[in-house]
Protein backbone atom coordinates (compact mmCIF):
# COMPACT_ATOMS: atom_id res chain seq x y z
CA UNK A 1 0.00 0.00 0.00
CA UNK A 2 2.83 2.76 -1.11
CA UNK A 3 1.36 6.24 -0.75
CA UNK A 4 -1.65 5.07 1.10
CA UNK A 5 -2.72 6.35 4.77
CA UNK A 6 -1.02 4.66 7.73
CA UNK A 7 -4.79 2.67 8.13
CA UNK A 8 -4.45 0.88 4.89
CA UNK A 9 -0.68 -0.25 6.21
CA UNK A 10 -2.22 -0.96 9.61
CA UNK A 11 -5.24 -3.24 7.59
CA UNK A 12 -1.96 -4.43 5.61
CA UNK A 13 0.51 -5.51 8.29
CA UNK A 14 -2.60 -7.13 9.98
CA UNK A 15 -3.75 -9.56 7.52
CA UNK A 16 -0.21 -10.20 5.83
CA UNK A 17 0.09 -13.78 8.25
CA UNK A 18 -3.40 -14.81 6.93
CA UNK A 19 -2.66 -13.90 3.34
CA UNK A 20 1.07 -15.43 3.67
CA UNK A 21 -0.19 -18.57 5.26
CA UNK A 22 -2.61 -19.05 2.47
CA UNK A 23 -0.50 -17.95 -0.36
CA UNK A 24 2.35 -20.25 0.32
CA UNK A 25 -0.19 -23.53 1.13
CA UNK A 26 -3.01 -23.34 -1.57
CA UNK A 27 -2.20 -23.42 -5.15
CA UNK A 28 -3.59 -20.16 -7.08
CA UNK A 29 -5.49 -21.81 -9.65
CA UNK A 30 -6.16 -18.46 -11.75
CA UNK A 31 -3.16 -19.06 -12.79
CA UNK A 32 -1.92 -20.64 -16.54
CA UNK A 33 -1.02 -24.09 -16.03
CA UNK A 34 -2.79 -24.51 -12.09
CA UNK A 35 -6.08 -25.68 -13.20
CA UNK A 36 -5.72 -29.15 -12.71
CA UNK A 37 -5.14 -28.19 -9.06
CA UNK A 38 -8.78 -26.76 -8.31
CA UNK A 39 -9.53 -30.21 -6.27
CA UNK A 40 -6.23 -29.52 -3.99
CA UNK A 41 -6.74 -26.06 -3.83
CA UNK A 42 -10.94 -26.54 -2.48
CA UNK A 43 -9.66 -29.59 0.40
CA UNK A 44 -6.91 -27.01 1.69
CA UNK A 45 -9.14 -23.73 1.63
CA UNK A 46 -11.43 -26.39 3.98
CA UNK A 47 -8.60 -27.36 6.21
CA UNK A 48 -7.65 -23.73 6.26
CA UNK A 49 -11.20 -22.47 7.25
CA UNK A 50 -11.67 -25.36 9.99
CA UNK A 51 -8.68 -24.67 11.70
CA UNK A 52 -9.71 -20.59 11.56
CA UNK A 53 -12.98 -21.34 12.89
CA UNK A 54 -11.48 -23.82 15.75
CA UNK A 55 -9.18 -20.98 16.47
CA UNK A 56 -12.21 -18.07 16.40
CA UNK A 57 -14.59 -20.15 18.43
CA UNK A 58 -12.15 -20.48 21.11
CA UNK A 59 -10.57 -17.35 21.39
CA UNK A 60 -14.80 -15.72 21.34
CA UNK A 61 -15.20 -18.31 24.45
CA UNK A 62 -12.19 -16.82 26.20
CA UNK A 63 -12.94 -13.10 25.32
CA UNK A 64 -16.92 -13.73 26.53
CA UNK A 65 -15.03 -15.22 30.42
CA UNK A 66 -13.02 -12.51 30.15
CA UNK A 67 -15.23 -9.67 30.10
CA UNK A 68 -18.33 -11.76 31.22
CA UNK A 69 -20.63 -12.56 28.71
CA UNK A 70 -22.02 -16.72 28.28
CA UNK A 71 -20.88 -18.50 25.98
CA UNK A 72 -24.59 -18.38 24.17
CA UNK A 73 -24.51 -14.64 23.79
CA UNK A 74 -21.23 -15.01 22.14
CA UNK A 75 -22.26 -17.20 19.72
CA UNK A 76 -25.16 -15.61 18.94
CA UNK A 77 -23.71 -12.41 18.19
CA UNK A 78 -19.76 -12.27 17.00
CA UNK A 79 -19.53 -16.06 16.15
CA UNK A 80 -22.58 -16.02 14.16
CA UNK A 81 -22.02 -12.62 12.38
CA UNK A 82 -18.45 -13.73 11.77
CA UNK A 83 -19.53 -16.81 9.73
CA UNK A 84 -22.20 -14.85 7.87
CA UNK A 85 -19.98 -12.00 6.26
CA UNK A 86 -19.50 -14.71 3.42
CA UNK A 87 -23.22 -14.78 3.11
CA UNK A 88 -23.34 -11.23 3.30
CA UNK A 89 -21.21 -10.30 0.95
CA UNK A 90 -22.32 -13.25 -2.10
CA UNK A 91 -25.91 -11.27 -1.23
CA UNK A 92 -24.80 -8.22 -1.72
CA UNK A 93 -22.85 -9.02 -4.63
CA UNK A 94 -26.00 -10.83 -6.82
CA UNK A 95 -28.20 -8.49 -5.17
CA UNK A 96 -26.65 -5.69 -7.11
CA UNK A 97 -26.75 -7.88 -10.01
CA UNK A 98 -30.64 -7.92 -9.96
CA UNK A 99 -30.88 -11.80 -8.70
CA UNK A 100 -32.57 -11.15 -5.60
CA UNK A 101 -34.49 -14.54 -5.76
CA UNK A 102 -30.24 -15.97 -6.01
CA UNK A 103 -29.73 -13.36 -2.82
CA UNK A 104 -32.52 -14.95 -0.06
CA UNK A 105 -31.94 -18.28 -1.41
CA UNK A 106 -28.53 -18.45 -1.06
CA UNK A 107 -28.63 -17.42 2.69
CA UNK A 108 -31.37 -19.43 3.46
CA UNK A 109 -29.50 -22.69 1.90
CA UNK A 110 -26.16 -22.10 3.48
CA UNK A 111 -28.49 -22.18 7.05
CA UNK A 112 -30.01 -25.43 6.12
CA UNK A 113 -26.78 -26.69 4.88
CA UNK A 114 -24.91 -25.46 8.84
CA UNK A 115 -28.23 -27.06 10.46
CA UNK A 116 -28.19 -30.39 8.05
CA UNK A 117 -24.77 -31.12 7.52
CA UNK A 118 -22.32 -28.57 9.50
CA UNK A 119 -23.90 -30.00 13.00
CA UNK A 120 -24.24 -33.51 12.44
CA UNK A 121 -21.02 -34.33 10.36
CA UNK A 122 -18.83 -33.32 13.35
CA UNK A 123 -20.80 -34.92 15.55
CA UNK A 124 -20.85 -37.84 13.34
CA UNK A 125 -17.15 -37.86 13.20
CA UNK A 126 -17.30 -37.65 16.90
CA UNK A 127 -19.30 -40.44 17.64
CA UNK A 128 -17.43 -43.32 15.51
CA UNK A 129 -14.02 -42.02 16.75
CA UNK A 130 -12.48 -45.30 18.75
CA UNK A 131 -11.60 -43.42 21.94
CA UNK A 132 -14.71 -41.10 22.34
CA UNK A 133 -18.42 -41.57 23.83
CA UNK A 134 -21.34 -43.14 21.18
CA UNK A 135 -23.32 -40.58 21.95
CA UNK A 136 -23.04 -36.45 21.60
CA UNK A 137 -25.27 -34.94 24.81
CA UNK A 138 -26.65 -31.78 23.80
CA UNK A 139 -27.87 -29.15 26.61
CA UNK A 140 -31.53 -28.77 26.48
CA UNK A 141 -32.12 -25.47 28.70
CA UNK A 142 -34.57 -23.72 26.56
CA UNK A 143 -34.68 -25.47 23.38
CA UNK A 144 -37.98 -25.27 23.10
CA UNK A 145 -38.35 -21.58 23.86
CA UNK A 146 -35.54 -21.30 21.41
CA UNK A 147 -37.31 -23.21 18.41
CA UNK A 148 -40.57 -21.83 18.81
CA UNK A 149 -38.67 -18.09 18.33
CA UNK A 150 -37.18 -19.58 15.62
CA UNK A 151 -40.75 -20.88 14.17
CA UNK A 152 -41.99 -17.43 15.36
CA UNK A 153 -39.93 -15.17 13.50
CA UNK A 154 -39.77 -17.54 10.11
CA UNK A 155 -43.49 -16.70 9.88
CA UNK A 156 -42.88 -12.97 10.52
CA UNK A 157 -40.65 -12.51 7.67
CA UNK A 158 -42.71 -14.22 5.83
CA UNK A 159 -45.49 -12.07 6.43
CA UNK A 160 -42.94 -9.04 5.79
CA UNK A 161 -41.94 -9.98 2.83
CA UNK A 162 -45.55 -10.14 1.76
CA UNK A 163 -47.12 -6.82 2.99
CA UNK A 164 -44.02 -5.81 0.68
CA UNK A 165 -45.20 -7.51 -2.49
CA UNK A 166 -42.38 -9.73 -2.87
CA UNK A 167 -40.03 -7.39 -3.08
CA UNK A 168 -36.55 -6.46 -1.29
CA UNK A 169 -37.09 -2.68 -0.11
CA UNK A 170 -35.39 -0.45 2.48
CA UNK A 171 -38.47 -1.10 4.59
CA UNK A 172 -38.34 -4.65 4.15
CA UNK A 173 -34.26 -4.04 5.56
CA UNK A 174 -34.96 -1.99 7.99
CA UNK A 175 -37.85 -4.57 9.51
CA UNK A 176 -35.52 -7.48 9.52
CA UNK A 177 -32.60 -5.40 11.16
CA UNK A 178 -35.63 -5.02 13.49
CA UNK A 179 -36.19 -8.50 13.91
CA UNK A 180 -33.01 -9.45 14.56
CA UNK A 181 -31.81 -7.16 17.32
CA UNK A 182 -35.42 -8.25 19.16
CA UNK A 183 -34.71 -11.72 18.87
CA UNK A 184 -30.62 -10.72 20.45
CA UNK A 185 -32.70 -8.70 23.27
CA UNK A 186 -34.76 -11.75 24.00
CA UNK A 187 -31.85 -14.03 24.33
CA UNK A 188 -29.85 -12.15 26.83
CA UNK A 189 -32.73 -11.22 28.97
CA UNK A 190 -33.41 -15.31 28.41
CA UNK A 191 -29.69 -16.02 29.29
CA UNK A 192 -29.33 -13.28 32.10
CA UNK A 193 -32.17 -14.73 33.87
CA UNK A 194 -31.56 -18.04 33.21
CA UNK A 195 -27.92 -17.05 35.14
CA UNK A 196 -28.18 -14.29 36.96
CA UNK A 197 -24.29 -14.00 37.74
CA UNK A 198 -24.03 -12.64 33.97
CA UNK A 199 -23.62 -9.07 33.62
Amino acid sequence: PFGDGCLSWARYLLVLPLVACLTFTIPDVRRPGLGKWCYVSFVLSIIWIGLFSYFMVGWAEILGNTIGIPSVVMGLTFLAAGTSVPDLLSSVIVARMGEGDMAVSSSIGSNIFDILVGLPLPWLIFTIWPSTPDVVTISAKGIWVSIFILLGMLVAIILIIHCQGWKMTRTLGAMMFFLYFCFLAQAIVVEYYRDPCFG
